[in-house]
């Protein structure tokens, strides 16, 4: 089989397409065709060694996928040879094959496609655990998204309007902004041509939100803790601009806030119950349509590395995804 590897540390265009052999399933393991796989922004930072974990090299990248099981190990019951299935890993996505352990796996839903189902494990759960979970988010609220063009940044938007709140969309062009209104942005921010504090006092009428997610960091960080309302919870969700920002503490003193950090990798497995509980809930919202991830492009296994550039750059609007097969 096909993967693509990671041999150094390094940017994405020192990633190379390898032939490896085919992945054998252990006792509690299945083998999967691989039929998509989502690129995240974490897939960066991995490949140049600055995320939270190092992976041993050489491996290969990508976190969340979908598939066919094509081999099941020992003690197995569970799932079959033939089973389409959602599943998350370590790394290890963007290849043609993987092996993964069974309870990592969650049955495809009736009528989902491959991509669709391939962009919704971290993505949606880093966000359900964001704004569900860790802000308790309530209808009526207020939640300002940072970055809402991204694929976390569009999942918030719609759990914050399934969850009935009003949800304020900031990012860096019109054109991303339009595509935070298609997903149900009751307000937006062009904070690359307007002043992102003064920008917030209009569209929350002076009070500051209740809830900001933040997922980008950088300068754009202290300007809006600034502008948080009373026992605001601001959502510490990544660094994309990266830059970690140094908020001065006396801001959460004086707006009674909570600074919230989010990790829902480390949550998936130190809380699995409450993540398959989370999941359950993504897909009866999937189901009513309350939820739709956005699909912005689509690589083929030897474009891994235009992906993740892209993903770099940030070019991408809601997901994009490998297609091993092509």
């Amino acid at each position: 089989m096909k993967a693509v590897v990671c041999n150094a540390w390094g940017l994405p265009d020192t990633l190379v397409v390898q032939e490896l052999p085919d992945p054998v399933p252990g006792p509690g393991q299945v083998a999967l065709d691989v039929m998509a796989a989502g690129v995240n922004f974490p897939d960066v930072l991995i490949i140049q060694g600055e995320y939270q974990f190092k992976p041993e090299l050489p491996f290969t990248p990508g976190s969340e996928l979908s598939g066919v099981v094509r081999a099941v190990g020992e003690g197995v019951e569970q799932l079959k040879v033939g089973d389409k299935v959602i599943a998350f890993t370590a790394q290890g996505a963007f290849a043609q094959q993987i092996v993964v352990n069974a309870q990592a796996c969650m049955p495809m839903p009736p009528g989902m496609d491959f991509d669709t189902a391939a962009a919704i494990t971290l993505t949606y759960g880093t966000s359900h655990h964001a704004v569900v979970d860790r802000a308790a988010l309530k209808a009526g609220e207020t939640m300002l998204v940072l970055g809402a063009a991204g694929g976390v940044g569009l999942a918030a938007i719609e759990i914050g309007k399934a969850l009935g709140a009003r949800v304020i969309a900031a990012a860096s062009s019109d054109e991303k902004l339009a595509v935070c209104r298609e997903h149900g942005a009751d307000a937006t921010i062009n904070y690359t041509t307007e002043d992102l504090r003064e920008a917030i006092k209009t569209a929350t009428g002076g009070k500051g939100p209740d809830v900001i997610y933040d997922p980008v960091g950088g300068i754009y960080a202290e300007p809006a803790f600034r502008s948080i309302g009373w026992r605001g919870r601001y959502l510490v969700v990544g660094f994309a601009n990266g830059d970690i920002p140094k908020l001065p503490l006396n801001l959460t003193l004086l707006k009674g806030a909570s600074l919230m950090g989010v990790f829902w990798g480390e949550f998936a497995k130190r809380e699995p119950k409450a993540n398959l509980a989370a999941m359950r809930e993504l897909m009866g919202w999937l189901a009513a349509g309350k939820i739709k991830p956005r699909i912005s492009g689509r690589y083929a296994l030897a474009d891994t590395a235009a992906a993740l550039n892209d993903m770099a750059a940030r070019k991408v609007t809601g997901k994009v995804v490998i297609q091993p097969g092509k």
